[in-house]
């Protein structure tokens, strides 16, 4: 992928964590513990350019300048209710960010995301914002979200996606070509009826035990 709005994080760790994820019989438990610890692995990559400033502290030895996260932390959005399995784990690595939830299901006959919940924290023009979703597959809910999002006059926006399709990315970018795309992987395709392909199925049904 060439995109430069696309972030490919080929970790082996993460990708070694993904084909666990991928293959059908990995069970529920395993699947749900997976996809926290990928999601603080790409949430490590994701931050790398959070602004940094120094303030003194005492080490047990000396005074010295150090480096901490300049501002308001950031606010991990979660696109219900699958991305509550990577909210988790980038919860794990930075307690102190703000969580924000918009709901959202896919319509099966036109695949369009129609919203049912939305709440953010305060002080939103302030921080930057994390979206995240496992799938960026036909990418309606991805943009009806960030749609939703951008109303809030946020400092900044990224999207997290474990995996993403081809036609996801392009339709996202037609409408949001200012938000970066970090994904695991990009997949081959969509099939008839809007899944990622090869993909690992739907992420909420195996994240929670549901069919």
């Amino acid at each position: 992928m060439s995109d430069p709005q696309v972030h490919v994080i080929n970790h082996p760790l993460v990708q070694h964590k993904l084909t666990l994820m991928r293959r059908k019989e990995t069970p529920t438990a395993l699947f749900r513990r997976l996809m926290r610890e990928i999601s603080m692995l790409m949430a490590y990559e994701v931050t790398r350019d959070l602004p940094m400033v120094k303030e003194p502290i005492e080490t047990p030895l000396v005074s010295m300048e150090a480096p901490v996260l300049e501002g308001k932390k950031l606010v991990v959005v979660s696109i219900l209710r699958a991305g509550d399995g990577l909210a988790s784990g980038i919860q794990d690595l930075m307690p102190a960010a703000r969580v924000g939830h918009i709901g959202l299901y896919r319509d099966p006959k036109t695949l369009i995301a129609v919203e049912y919940y939305f709440k953010m924290p305060d002080e939103l023009p302030e921080r930057e914002v994390l979206v995240v979703d496992p799938m960026l597959a036909t990418g309606h809910s991805a943009v009806a979200a960030v749609d939703r999002i951008k109303g809030c006059k946020p400092g900044a926006i990224k999207f997290l996606c474990l995996l993403a399709a081809p036609e996801g990315i392009a339709h996202f970018h037609e409408h949001h070509p200012d938000v970066d795309i970090w994904t695991a992987s990009v997949d081959e395709k969509l099939n008839e009826k809007g899944y990622i392909l090869p993909g690992l199925g739907d992420a909420g049904d195996r994240l929670f035990g549901t069919k």
